[in-house]
């Protein structure tokens, strides 16, 4: 096992490993839905402001799983993200919030707000 000073730097080897095994499991998907979860995979990385490690493997995870359900079960590409890629890939962002930056900020400036308030029990 390596020493925890390694993973405060680098992150979980697990979680690495984990994602190594998800990355694996697109490239075996067929080329049309291997395209469609490398395009939405882009787009989480770029808009969804995941900071937690954890949260980014289940997220990634998650939608690796419903691309390899729907491949399995022959639903059409359409028929998962609907008319509007946008709304879906957002609408399944929104499940993961709690791993985001945002959701860490908004704590902090509720807390922030509450100490300047006078309300800060601590």
């Amino acid at each position: 096992m390596a020493p925890k000073w390694i993973e405060l730097v680098t992150g979980s080897l697990e979680e690495k490993r984990h994602y190594r095994a998800q990355k694996a499991r697109i490239r075996a998907l067929p080329a049309d839905y291997r395209t469609a979860v490398e395009a939405l995979e882009r787009y989480l990385m770029y808009a969804g402001g995941i900071a937690k490690g954890d949260v980014l493997v289940r997220m990634h995870g998650d939608l690796v799983d419903l691309f390899e359900q729907s491949a399995a079960n022959g639903i059409p590409i359409r028929q998962i993200v609907g008319d509007d890629p946008v709304e879906f890939v957002e609408t399944f962002l929104a499940n993961y919030s709690d791993g985001s930056w945002i959701a860490k900020e908004r704590e902090r400036f509720v807390r922030d707000i509450a100490r300047a308030a006078g309300e800060d029990d601590g």
